[in-house]
């Protein structure tokens, strides 16, 4: 009788071992949260998104630091395409995309949930040196326009051209990043190219040749995702980070913040503050830094993935049945009682009633 106690009381030691190490493994060693972009001269670093705040601001690393996860930050100068291939590589969990890359990588068979909307309207700026003759688009053809090709920002550049009748062919559309296509407006070793006016044009080396104020058609919207195998794994870790970033996003749309919400931004250096504070003018933080997955956001992705095709930028098509995953933006924003606090977008952009 006193061994079978004996037999029993060890029984349980290892059975709680094997629940403690169970218990363990339902959190992660760190979060790789990847970002497709960069500060100035690639600093690691960014703005203009409710996760470039969160990651300034600390919030992810607080939420975790008693668990003693560590959040590990990846900036890619590279952008979505850089993200995309470090994900292919198993080296992202999370990840901040633009539209383009986003549906690049799942037609190319990357398996990601989408979380959250990131950013949306704004206006649209087309910029050429100071000393351009050019008066319309018309006047840019066969000259080159720089883009970031792969990214959110050729598909933007597709949708201009095709407002006013032209597409790439028509020009000699070259691959730049941000820093080296403003370099290269004030050496004019371009002809144009899309961005923020201001701090170009008070230092005299671009100015616009045409701005298209807030078309829904014309901008698009970010997307905050997780890896399948991620929300597979550890779902409640997910749900924290979205509710983190939720929190974020009420701090982000409240109109006490704008200002220091842009001297943040303007730390990367990309964007001036005062591009921030001109560009963001007329808007309200509420509807431009939304995290809804709502009727405009999937409108948006839905035209995305017809247009990637359609301007050759991507072969494979692309089905959103099973990507969006909305039920930890619904917890989080049940849970911060916020279901009302930011207004949903129908397809078209307007507010829906």
């Amino acid at each position: 009788m006193k061994k079978i106690a004996v037999l029993f009381a060890s029984a349980i030691v290892a059975f709680s071992g094997l629940a403690g190490l169970a218990h363990a493994e339902d959190k992660p060693v760190e979060i790789r949260v990847a970002y497709s972009g960069a500060g100035t001269g690639g600093r690691p670093l960014s703005s203009g998104t409710i996760v470039a705040t969160a990651h300034l601001r600390g919030l992810l690393e607080q939420e975790f630091k008693a668990d003693g996860i560590k959040v590990k930050w990846s900036f890619f100068p590279g952008a979505g395409p850089a993200t995309n291939e470090a994900f292919a590589n198993k080296l992202v969990d999370f990840a901040y995309h633009g539209d383009l890359p986003l549906v690049v990588g799942r037609a190319t068979g990357l398996k990601h949930k989408i979380l959250l909307s990131l950013g949306r309207f704004g206006n649209t700026y087309f910029m050429v040196p100071s000393d351009s003759e050019a008066k319309t688009l018309a006047d840019l053809k066969g000259k080159r326009i720089a883009t970031f090709k792969g990214t959110a920002g050729q598909l933007t550049l597709n949708r201009v051209l095709e407002k006013y009748g032209f597409t790439e062919k028509d020009f000699k559309v070259i691959s730049m990043d941000g820093d080296t296509a403003k370099a290269a407006l004030a050496t004019k070793d371009i002809d144009g190219y899309i961005t923020t006016p201001f701090d170009l044009e008070a230092r005299g080396i671009a100015k616009r040749l045409l701005e298209i104020k807030r078309d829904p058609k014309v901008t698009s919207v970010g997307t905050f995702w997780v890896s399948e195998e991620f929300e597979a794994k550890y779902p409640q870790i997910v749900q924290r980070v979205v509710t983190t970033l939720v929190k974020e996003a009420q701090w982000d749309s409240d109109e006490k913040n704008r200002d220091a919400l842009f001297k943040l931004w303007g730390q990367a250096g990309s964007t001036p503050y005062s591009d921030y504070v001109k560009t963001w003018a007329g808007y309200t933080l509420k509807e431009r830094n939304s995290p809804l997955l709502d009727d405009y956001y999937v409108a948006s992705l839905k035209k995305a993935v017809d247009e990637a095709k359609r301007f050759r930028l991507t072969r494979s098509n692309v089905d959103i049945n099973g990507w969006l995953e909305p039920k930890y933006l619904n917890q989080a924003l049940k849970d911060l009682k916020l279901e009302n606090y930011w207004q949903a977008n129908d397809a078209d952009g307007n507010v829906k009633k």
